[in-house]
């Protein structure tokens, strides 16, 4: 499906087909197009848990104010973001850079310094923006990849962040960005139109704000 049309077509679904399975050969597709997305330094701050197991979905939609499609969808992806990426991701990104010919062997430190300083501590708030921005990018190349794939998505802001960390195990510095419902729309259901959008002028300025 042409880029440009799958963009124009996505839309953001509340009504799933429930009890459709979604095979994990296409999960496992899915996630290794969205895992092309670009990244700060290429560190890919993003994890990922599938949720598809009936009890599973039922905790989660506890944690998300009791919406129907996280039990509806075939599966919901858990977006976390992950502000410790630069430390454990560094290394390989900086001898894949070298072993590509993107990096000479002594420039190896000053990358390294350039992205502790671009990033800051892991506790800072430089270091949580730079990990919800990476994995925001990575959330909406997967939701794109999706309707190319025959798939519709709905990412979800409306849930308990805190429930979400306790019930699924996730570490307290981990942030939440959203949730990705992913599935099939359901039978007999016809999208109304798309809702208001605002007119490009109205958002976008030239050269300066003011």
């Amino acid at each position: 499906m042409d880029v440009i049309h799958v963009i124009k077509e996505r839309r953001s679904i509340n009504f799933f087909e429930t009890g459709k399975e979604l095979p994990n050969n296409k999960l496992n597709e899915l996630l290794e197009i969205a895992n092309l997305s670009p990244s700060s330094f290429n560190l890919q701050p993003w994890k990922v848990i599938v949720v598809k197991d009936p009890e599973r979905k039922n905790a989660l939609r506890r944690c998300a104010f009791d919406q129907p499609k996280v039990e509806e969808a075939s599966a919901v992806l858990i977006m976390i973001a992950d502000p410790n990426a630069v430390e454990e991701n560094i290394d390989r990104m900086l001898d894949s850079w070298q072993e590509l010919g993107y990096m000479k062997p002594e420039m190896r430190d000053t990358y390294k310094g350039m992205a502790q300083n671009l990033y800051g501590s892991p506790d800072s708030m430089k270091r949580k923006f730079f990990a919800v921005k990476n994995t925001s990018l990575f959330a909406m190349n997967l939701m794109i990849a999706a309707k190319g794939l025959g798939l519709e998505t709905h990412p979800m802001d409306g849930f308990d962040e805190e429930c979400i960390k306790k019930e699924f195990k996730i570490p307290s510095d981990n942030i939440i960005p959203m949730l990705v419902a992913v599935g099939y729309l359901k039978s007999g259901i016809k999208l109304l139109p798309r809702a208001f959008r605002r007119k490009v002028e109205e958002f976008v300025k030239f050269e300066k704000y003011q």
